[in-house]
């Protein structure tokens, strides 16, 4: 964590060219998005070695839009493959597709849906890693 306790969030598209280009060189810690298909998958294989080469001293798999134990389990399988660590996994979730439909934030639309739920245990978890960073606060985002 930089010397200034900051916490910074940046959702990057789903490519390996911000990784070409440095963008992430400085994150202690790189999420990276999974889902349960074949070319998602290898964008993941192809992501964490590169943030590895950066210096970047962790990265972490977040497991997006899960359905089935299937789904779950396929993720689990390639990035244990990959020594590549789990740490939270997101369930597929109608309330997110009908708030981005309507679009409001997911929060304001259904604060009591699975994916919520998942996400805020996500941000404890983070938190813990990262003391002294203040807890997020929605009201504070942009947009």
């Amino acid at each position: 964590m930089a010397e200034t306790d900051d916490l910074t969030i940046v959702d990057m598209e789903a490519s390996v060219e911000h990784m070409g280009r440095g963008t992430v060189r400085y994150a202690d810690l790189l999420l990276v998005l999974a889902e349960p298909y074949y070319r998602a998958l290898e964008t993941v294989g192809r992501m964490a070695p590169l943030a590895q080469d950066l210096g970047i001293g962790r990265v972490a798999i977040v497991a997006n839009k899960v359905r089935t134990p299937r789904d779950e389990e396929a993720i689990r399988r390639y990035c244990a493959e990959r020594n590549l660590d789990v740490m939270a996994v997101l369930p597929f979730d109608d309330a997110v597709l009908a708030a981005d439909q309507a679009g409001i934030p997911i929060l304001d639309h259904t604060p009591d849906a699975p994916y919520v739920q998942v996400v805020a245990t996500l941000e404890q978890s983070l938190r813990a890693a990262a003391p002294g960073v203040p807890a997020f606060d929605p009201g504070t985002v942009p947009g």
